[in-house]
């Protein structure tokens, strides 16, 4: 199946379409819109949740900007705590061989 275009869709799309696009289901998407993280409307007598395509847009960027931010904060901890260690570990055999 391929993924809707964003000119197919429109300007909003509904949870359903956005769930599509993150090939998550529709309530993992409404759980995202509640909680704030996923910023959308309600739209209709009914209250029908859309999302501008530029807020999923927006929104799938700036996931791939936290996964960057982590990824780095991970390897710089582990990459001190490595050569801390490290450095024990030459001081140490070094002291103990003198």
């Amino acid at each position: 199946m391929t993924e809707p275009t964003p000119d197919a869709l429109g300007r909003f799309l509904t949870l359903t379409d956005v769930a599509e696009v993150l090939s998550l289901n529709a309530a993992e998407v409404l759980a995202l819109v509640r909680s704030g993280e996923l910023p959308a409307i309600r739209l209709g007598a009914i209250g029908q949740w859309r999302v501008e395509h530029a807020v999923l847009e927006s929104f799938i960027a700036d996931k791939y900007d936290e996964s960057r931010r982590m990824a780095l904060w991970h390897e710089a901890e582990y990459a001190d705590v490595a050569e801390l260690f490290g450095d024990q570990r030459r001081r140490s055999s070094g002291a103990s061989s003198s």
